[in-house]
């Protein structure tokens, strides 16, 4: 089930669901809309290696905008600073942004309840398009679950996208054990 936007208004009342920034008008019927921040990243290597820690290049889009390239990954990242105590967070592009062939994410649209930063978006576009800070990018939806967490994404010892940014983040496969 989907929160409808009472809902998300309620629990936005009730401190389960936090959005900083927060504008009212970006409250939709089942979402909330959410913007694109004024970092993008590109990974300095030109081949990536899941067992490697791949550096990044962060850099600022600049007030006349950034066109972004096809066959290039860009990570990008929302404006807003979100925390979900009690739903699952999907974050899913705009049917705008679609239309001008941007993707969002390559795979990470569910957020894990308790959740609390920015999003990292993983973009990218099927021919260049110019994109602007502050831009609206995606929606966030939230899902009601069924039954009691037992561990809280903020509170896994081994979640690896913890610490609170306002620039994109990049992967953390490295961390991982396998």
């Amino acid at each position: 089930m989907i929160l409808t936007d009472q809902q998300i208004l309620a629990e936005i009342e009730r401190g389960n669901i936090v959005i900083q920034p927060y504008d009212r008008t970006c409250l939709g019927t089942n979402s909330y809309d959410v913007h694109l921040g004024r970092y993008l990243a590109t990974y300095r290597d030109a081949v990536l290696d899941a067992r490697q820690h791949n550096q990044i290049q962060t850099f600022e889009i600049p007030e006349e905008g950034f066109v972004l390239e096809p066959g290039t990954l860009y990570l990008g990242v929302t404006e807003e600073y979100t925390e979900s105590h009690a739903h699952v967070p999907f974050l899913e592009g705009k049917s705008s942004v679609g239309r001008l062939g941007i993707d969002i994410h390559a795979t990470a649209g569910k957020g894990d309840i308790g959740f609390c930063n920015t999003w990292t978006l993983e973009i990218s576009v099927s021919m260049p398009v110019r994109v602007y800070a502050g831009m609206p990018i995606g929606q966030l939806i939230y899902f009601v679950v069924q039954g009691d967490v037992q561990t809280f994404y903020n509170r896994k010892a081994n979640a690896k996208y913890n610490d609170r940014t306002d620039k994109p983040v990049e992967s953390m496969m490295w961390k991982n054990t396998w």
